[in-house]
């Protein structure tokens, strides 16, 4: 993300809410790549891993709501919902979001947003040097500073109140606040989503067993067991050579 004009897409099903929207991002000097009416639109247009720095979420909209698109698994920029319905703030923050706007979006809340966007990527840890690099470790706090975790050791990532906690033999703590900034640091290192909270290493996978709703119960080294979600299941069984 840069600190000067910032590449973002939003989805609104409303035209007027929308035409809106980009405009005071634009005013705002943020660069509206895309825009779409609809869930299915937004899913179809995430497969090409499109490079974006934030992406605004109506929470209500055809084809696929927001929170079922921060559910799919994929990876995903920050995610800013914007909704007219109050009631969904804690959902949304449970699911890591960015932040969470209330219709009519207002200009001065609109930019604390856009400042708290370009703070949150300040204070991540950086992207390896090179695209190519296949990542093998990955930064853990100690103390003041960092050390450097095998990624071979660890069988799951979980992002809690905005912490994003490595388990590996034991629980530690990285400089993520959200699951999509672990996905980009470890981009091509395979890991996978299986719940809005999990994101798990496929090799440290010892078994799984249905549940009730599609859902699978995952077992990972240490008698750890975890849930999918419905979303993430067929992901998760294709990966696995289940499907």
């Amino acid at each position: 993300m840069t600190t000067d004009r910032m590449k973002v897409a939003v989805a609104e099903d409303e035209p007027y809410n929308l035409k809106r929207l980009v405009r005071l991002l634009e005013e705002q000097g943020c660069e509206v790549v895309a825009s779409f009416e609809d869930g299915s639109s937004v899913l179809e247009w995430l497969e090409s891993a499109p490079a974006v720095d934030a992406l605004f979420l109506d929470i209500r909209m055809p084809g696929a709501s927001g929170m079922e698109i921060l559910e799919t698994g994929k990876a995903l920029p920050p995610v800013v919902f914007v909704t007219a319905f109050s009631d969904h703030a804690v959902e949304a923050f449970d699911l890591a979001a960015a932040d969470y706007l209330l219709k009519p979006v207002r200009a001065d809340r609109l930019a604390k947003c856009l400042d708290r966007l370009r703070s949150r990527t300040s204070m991540t840890a950086p992207a390896p040097p090179h695209a190519a690099r296949k990542v093998t470790r990955y930064p853990v706090k100690a103390g003041e500073g960092l050390v450097f975790m095998e990624l071979g050791r660890t069988t799951h990532f979980e992002v809690e109140r905005e912490i994003v906690y490595a388990h590996a033999d034991q629980r530690y703590q990285t400089p993520w606040k959200t699951l999509a900034e672990t996905e980009q640091y470890l981009q091509g290192a395979g890991m996978i989503r299986i719940h809005r909270h999990l994101l798990v290493r496929p090799e440290a996978i010892l078994g799984v067993k249905p549940l009730w709703g599609g859902r699978l119960l995952v077992t990972l080294p240490g008698g750890i067991e975890l849930e999918t979600s419905r979303g993430t299941t067929a992901r998760l069984k294709e990966r696995l050579g289940l499907s």
